[in-house]
């Protein structure tokens, strides 16, 4: 047998259907020659720091810094029920193998690497990388497993980002919590993202507001201002100068300029217009692109590339013929797609940009929600605008 681990129960069950394990059981399904389990997010993680010593129980200036010379790590007491599955499975005499399906990114590998380490499992491992969770793209990703070595690097990058959380939160939020006699919570990235906002909230508290005037010459379509002038004197020195006399326009010159269509959407550039045009805060456009990823219409959001691969170009182009006919601005259009445009697989790293599936063009904005249907058609538009002429 197979053992297939995904991160979240509604992935394995797609996993599962294409698989063929179609038998539920207690925390996993079977069939097919494959078991298909799931964590639930991260069902292992660092122990805290009393685990290395129980004085750590009490704060006191005394024991810091803490920094542990072998790290533990320990299982969420709310999830020990799901690991004690999974490590079970990983350890069935009748498994011989497994796979990662969690999601194909820095914590996805760690999510598993730490099940399959704390589970005490050496068994061989494959990875399963792909981009959406249609059928086709599941079935061929795990007709092209890949070796586990290949990802190493990603996780000991995840594992290292999580050590540094827990040396700068454990010894800093101690630290300054002990010398102000209150609970002050510190975090490598949580306290620099908030210093940029108490700055920004300084400069709006100490603006001062500053009279100012400016003088004009309107005359039809033209305008011309002399920008702002501090003294009110001189402004007028100005106005009466002008006052009575001719403006001759001496030169015109013209310039014709073409604005570049822009590119694709990585997972920051479609938080950042859903913010603006929609007023959704970073984390519920990711959690409403994960949602539309889980249900196979959209592509993996967890991308930093604008860029598709080069191999996907016919893909665009049916993606763009069909997405014409779908969206209701778009029926009509007169578009000469440039496909070749968005594709540069020395762009793409990991995961290529984000773009509506094949299943999306098939099922529509049918049983969306209305906040999915906005990022659907966001999406979309952006693959139309990226696509066409400057």
């Amino acid at each position: 047998m197979k053992l297939v681990v995904a991160e979240k129960p509604s992935v394995a069950q797609s996993l599962a259907a294409v698989l063929g394990a179609k038998q539920k059981k207690q925390g996993y399904l079977e069939g097919g020659g494959f078991l298909v389990s799931w964590c639930v997010g991260h069902l292992v993680g660092l122990a805290p720091a009393d685990t290395y010593d129980p004085k750590y129980s009490e704060w006191t200036y005394e024991d810091l810094p803490i920094i542990p010379k072998e790290w533990k790590f320990t299982v969420d007491p709310g999830k020990r029920e799901q690991f004690q599955v999974l490590s079970g499975l990983m350890n069935r005499a009748d498994v011989d193998s497994l796979v990662c399906a969690t999601d194909a990114g820095r914590e996805g590998e760690l999510i598993f690497r730490l099940v399959y380490q704390q589970a005490g499992c050496r068994k061989p491992m494959e990875r399963l990388w792909i981009f959406s969770m249609e059928e086709d793209a599941i079935r061929a990703g795990f007709s092209a497993l890949r070796p586990s070595a290949e990802y190493d690097l990603l996780y000991a990058a995840a594992l290292c980002r999580a050590k540094a959380d827990w040396l700068v939160g454990i010894n800093a939020t101690r630290l300054f919590s002990v010398l102000y006699h209150k609970t002050l919570t510190v975090g490598r990235v949580q306290t620099p993202t908030l210093k940029m906002l108490v700055d920004r909230d300084a400069k709006i508290l100490r603006f001062q507001k500053e009279k100012y005037y400016t003088v004009g010459i309107h005359s039809g379509s033209l305008k011309a201002d002399s920008g702002r002038i501090a003294s009110m004197d001189e402004a007028n020195t100005l106005k009466s100068t002008c006052a009575g006399t001719s403006a001759i326009c001496t030169s015109i010159k013209r310039e014709r300029k073409a604005e570049q269509p822009p590119k694709l959407y990585d997972l920051t550039t479609l938080q950042r217009e859903a913010n603006r045009l929609f007023g959704f805060t970073a984390k519920q456009t990711l959690d409403y692109a994960q949602q539309l990823y889980e249900k196979k219409l959209l592509t993996y959001p967890r991308t930093d590339s604008q860029y598709l691969t080069e191999d996907m170009g016919r893909t665009a182009q049916h993606l763009v013929s069909d997405l014409l006919g779908l969206l209701l601005f778009a029926q009509g259009l007169a578009l000469t797609p440039d496909v070749g445009r968005v594709l540069n697989s020395k762009k793409v790293s990991d995961h290529h940009a984000i773009i509506p599936t094949a299943e999306f063009v098939k099922q529509g904005f049918t049983g969306l929600a209305e906040s999915e249907c906005k990022l659907m058609n966001l999406v979309c538009s952006k693959l139309l605008c990226a696509i066409a002429a400057p």
